[in-house]
């Protein structure tokens, strides 16, 4: 059967499953499909490299021995790692596959899984992963940006985003509106915003209008 090309490039396909003649094969298909590929035992033995290893998805077993999928998941959890996680297993049951996508898992497939299923599952859960990636460096940077105003200016800004006009501003600061309008000029320099739309949008990024 012919093999998707993965849409994202460079990430690395995490392979967790006690199963060697299973690992093989889904690695040869894999690595074909342009992925690099890491395969891995055990859980335990994810847990021990994941700390020097590329960014990327898991593909994860459920029933393995000594710590199961579902136990890892939940531990990577509590580490706040946000790799994705699509779930194979060859025991799959209704109550499991809950439980995995309440945790956060992307997908829930059964072996044997087609190629074409299994890839499909693995572009989304990356396309996702960068997105949120995407957003987070974005907050990362609006925070950043907003470390940078004086805390007047900053008092202003949370004001300006909240539509009170510069008289309003004025008056509830117990300034003149001519020093308001100065502040609010500098606070669009700081924030590198061209629009009013611009700033308010920010702050409802940041939580700042809730």
């Amino acid at each position: 059967m012919a093999t998707a090309s993965p849409i994202i490039h460079g990430p690395v396909i995490h392979l967790v499953d006690d199963d060697t003649s299973f690992r093989t094969a889904l690695s040869r298909l894999l690595k074909a499909s342009g992925y690099e590929v890491a395969e891995y035992g055990s859980a335990a033995c994810f847990l021990r490299s994941m700390r020097h290893s590329k960014p990327g998805c898991i593909l994860l077993d459920v029933q393995m021995p000594t710590l199961s999928g579902l136990q890892l998941q939940d531990d990577l959890a509590k580490l706040a790692h946000a790799w994705p996680i699509i779930f194979l297993t060859g025991h799959g049951d209704i109550p499991t596959s809950v439980l995995a996508i309440k945790a956060g898992a992307e997908d829930f497939l059964t072996k044997p899984v087609s190629s074409t299923i299994l890839l499909a599952a693995i572009e989304r859960a990356l396309l996702r992963y960068e997105s949120l990636q995407n957003s987070h460096h974005r907050l990362s940077s609006f925070k950043s940006l907003i470390a940078t105003l004086t805390p007047r200016e900053n008092e202003v800004f949370r004001l300006m985003v909240r539509g009170k006009l510069n008289k309003q501003i004025a008056f509830q600061l117990g300034t003149s509106e001519r020093t308001i309008k100065a502040h609010r000029q500098m606070v669009m320099q700081k924030l590198n915003v061209q629009s009013f739309a611009e700033a308010v949008s920010m702050a409802e990024r940041l939580g700042l209008l809730s």
